[in-house]
């Protein structure tokens, strides 16, 4: 036999409107009377139909949450801290990894649609612009995270990525580097980055020498191999780098087993500097100095932000802007002129 809202009622002596309540919490239930009905409810072994209470116009209490590359460290540890946060304010998320594709970014869009989620977080490789403005036109509640979409009115948490490539650049020219090389990707984050790595530049009257400023495609998701290969390019020059600032941490990971491979010595002969400040920083030889992102602040404005828009207690857009800031660890130090000769 079936069990019913009615059966968990009878089972907790509350009424069906209290179960319901305790359901979607809602409502002003005491403690006491929440943990009878849960109770009730686990014992009886009843599980709310949350479809049918989506066509009912009530929430899933469910988020679509769309990363572009779970094995990069800094997506898998965000997805973790808003799953986190969202586990705490009663929600669940379903996680989906799109590989930059946008073809599994469509398929997935309309699968978390026909699932009723309450809302999308869209991760920094959601590229496609179309995508987003028809979320936005249709009042789906939607926050960006790890980028922004300046030319939209869209909910966004993000860190100041430009500023994050501007301390990274005075980082290295405050140690003395001025022929400096650059690994990033073609992605909105990593562009503001180097801007910002570029006005620092600028500032010191120094130019990147076009020799040594890699953009990697949005597809080659293998950062490691693709930060070996650039290293590797950039050291067998005649005039070889001082220093690589590299866009993410597993792109500077790639860096430093390259050069490490090519005999050189870290910081001792390449000074390496990444961004994300991810575990992978941390489990390096030697740990590896970095730009952080406050990951586990960015996942806690996301859910907030979101469940205040489902909850319709916000009405205007909001862009949450975190700052970054330098960890210094052990792969950069001041240049020397013998530093750099192998």
């Amino acid at each position: 036999m079936k069990i019913t809202i009615y059966d968990v009622a009878e089972a907790a002596n509350v009424s069906i409107a209290t179960v319901s309540k305790v359901i979607n919490n809602t409502g002003n239930i005491s403690d006491k009377t929440r943990k009878r009905v849960k109770q009730a409810m686990k014992d009886l072994e009843y599980h709310p139909n949350i479809l049918a209470s989506a066509l009912m116009g009530k929430q899933t209490k469910t988020i679509g949450l769309l990363i572009p590359d779970l094995a990069n460290p800094f997506f898998s540890e965000l997805a973790r801290r808003i799953e986190d946060r969202g586990h705490e304010l009663g929600y669940n998320l379903v996680i989906c990894n799109t590989d930059y594709d946008g073809d599994k970014e469509d398929k997935y869009l309309q699968l978390l649609n026909q699932k009723m989620v309450d809302g999308f977080v869209l991760a920094s490789g959601f590229e496609d612009l179309e995508k987003v403005e028809e979320l936005i036109k249709r009042e789906i509640p939607v926050v960006i995270v790890a980028r922004d979409f300046p030319m939209f009115s869209v909910n966004a948490v993000a860190i100041d990525d430009f500023m994050g490539g501007y301390i990274a650049a005075n980082h290295l020219m405050e140690l003395g580097h001025k022929n400096i090389g650059v690994i990033a990707r073609d992605l909105w984050s990593n562009r503001e980055r180097l801007r910002g790595f570029n006005h620092a530049l600028d500032e010191h009257g120094l130019k990147l020498n076009k020799n040594f400023e890699y953009i990697m495609d949005i597809h080659d998701i293998d950062h490691i191999y693709e930060g070996r290969e650039m290293t590797k390019k950039y050291l067998l020059e005649d005039d070889r780098p001082t220093a690589i600032f590299a866009c993410n941490d597993l792109l500077a990971a790639g860096a430093i087993q390259e050069a490490k491979e090519l005999g050189f010595k870290i910081p001792e002969n390449l000074s390496v500097i990444g961004f994300d400040n991810t575990s992978i920083a941390t489990v390096i030889d030697p740990p590896l100095t970095t730009i952080a992102q406050p990951i586990e602040s960015m996942g806690r404005e996301v859910m907030d932000l979101m469940v205040s828009i489902i909850s319709g207690e916000k009405k205007e857009k909001s862009r949450v802007t975190l700052l970054p800031s330098l960890v210094k660890r052990k792969t950069t130090k001041a240049f020397e002129v013998t530093s750099n000769t192998y």
